[in-house]
């Protein structure tokens, strides 16, 4: 590719800037979420997260001794 072409194709890249649309609403939440609802989904979110990682990491030892 010469120059002028890879200058064109910068300038037409910044050209379209893509402009993030929100949809942010004041207006109260329809459904209220209880604490124990809170705490059973954060729960179960620390528990898909950590949970692998930790059972891989106490068993390191069994994964060097396989390679």
């Amino acid at each position: 590719m010469s120059l002028p072409a890879v200058s064109r194709l910068f300038r037409s890249a910044l050209r379209t800037q893509l402009i993030p649309v929100t949809n942010w609403s004041s207006k109260p939440a329809k459904h209220n979420i209880t604490v124990m609802e809170k705490a059973v989904a954060l729960t179960a979110l620390f528990a898909a997260i950590l949970g692998p990682s930790s059972w891989v990491l106490a068993h390191l030892e069994d994964y060097k001794k396989k390679a």
